[in-house]
Order: structure tokens, then C-alpha cells, then sequence
């Protein structure tokens, strides 16, 4: 009962933040801006790269929906830290991302996220992770990661390296004033 008032309590933040921001963006409209915003969904796999086993235990998808803000991200992932039938390998996270670099379609991002791993003895879960990104279209892009999770518990901590594979659709409308901005940025 505990996790899912902890999940609920999470889930309930990044809605009202993401409908804060939504308010924000609508007044900040009025004035000149030149940075894109808008919401994406992107799905993600890694592969544990220090840890022994077959490929279910290595292999860890996630879904990620959020919003870009120009150069920060914020978004809400789910996923498995492995493909074994096990209950404890579910999370659930909060990823902010910041773009530390960018020349054209090419980017780079640091990801510092915090989550919530459930049923498990190391409840608690951090995530550090680097990014090299190539937008192939102003929708599309795909991302190459490495990075690392750490989990924390009463008794015990662990901690897990991974390398991944990214890919993002960003829900831009054709022609909007965020295209444009985005278009512009990929010239820069």
C-alpha cells in the first residue's frame, strides 16, 4: 500500500509540474523567446555491462514521456532493470537532462535522475548517465548512453554500469513557431 501511495505521490508531482509549465509557456509566449518547447516520448534499452549473466538479466528497457524546455528535459520513466520474471526489477524515475553541448544536429546530454525501485531491498535509485545525440529529423532523433545506476537500502547497497540505445519522437506540430525554433537550432 505504501509503494503505491509513493508512486501515486510521484506520478501526481510531474503532472502538476508539467501543468504548470504548460501555464508558464502560455505566458511566456507573449514575450520573445527563442528556445523550442515540447513534449516527447522516447524508449530506451540498455545492457548491464558489469554484471554476470544471460542477456534477460543484461538487457533493461524503459518508456519515457516529458517535456523540453530548449536545453532541459524532465521526464517520467518506467522500466525493467532486466528481463527475468522478477517483481524487483520494475522502476519507476525522475530523469531531468540537461544539453551541455550542441554544433548542428548533434548534441550531448547529462542525465541526472532519481527513482524509485519497487519491491526491492534498495528502494532508493540514482541515476547518472551521458549522451551523445543525432536529431535525424525535428521529430526524430536517436541517442547513443553510458551511464550508471546506484540503489540503496537499509542493509545494502549495489550499484550497475549500462550501455544503451535511445530513441526519441518529439511531438512537434509541422510549421509550429517550435519547429522553426528547432530547425533554426540544428544551424547553429
Amino acid at each position: 500500500m505504501k509503494l503505491i501511495q509513493s508512486i501515486s505521490k510521484i506520478f501526481t508531482a510531474f503532472i502538476f509540474y508539467i501543468l504548470i509549465s504548460s501555464d508558464v509557456q502560455a505566458q511566456a509566449n507573449t514575450t520573445k523567446e527563442t528556445e523550442p518547447k515540447y513534449f516527447y516520448i522516447a524508449a530506451n534499452v540498455n545492457v548491464a555491462t558489469n554484471t554476470f549473466g544471460n542477456f534477460g538479466k543484461k538487457v533493461q528497457p524503459s518508456i519515457e514521456y516529458g517535456k523540453t524546455f530548449g536545453i532541459f528535459d524532465i521526464g517520467l520513466a518506467v522500466g525493467h532493470l532486466n528481463l527475468q520474471k522478477s517483481d524487483t526489477s520494475w522502476f519507476i524515475e525522475i530523469r531531468p537532462t540537461i544539453n551541455i553541448f550542441s554544433k548542428g544536429r548533434f548534441s550531448e546530454g547529462l542525465c541526472l535522475g532519481v527513482g524509485y525501485k519497487l519491491n526491492s531491498k534498495q528502494k532508493f535509485m540514482t541515476e547518472i548517465c551521458n549522451s551523445i545525440n543525432f536529431n535525424i529529423t525535428n521529430k526524430w532523433s536517436v541517442s547513443i548512453l553510458q551511464g550508471y545506476y546506484f540503489f540503496d537500502g537499509v542493509a545494502s547497497n549495489s550499484n550497475l554500469q549500462f550501455f544503451g540505445l535511445n530513441i526519441t519522437h518529439n511531438f512537434i506540430k509541422l510549421n509550429s513557431v517550435n519547429f522553426q525554433r528547432k530547425t533554426k537550432s540544428f544551424i547553429n
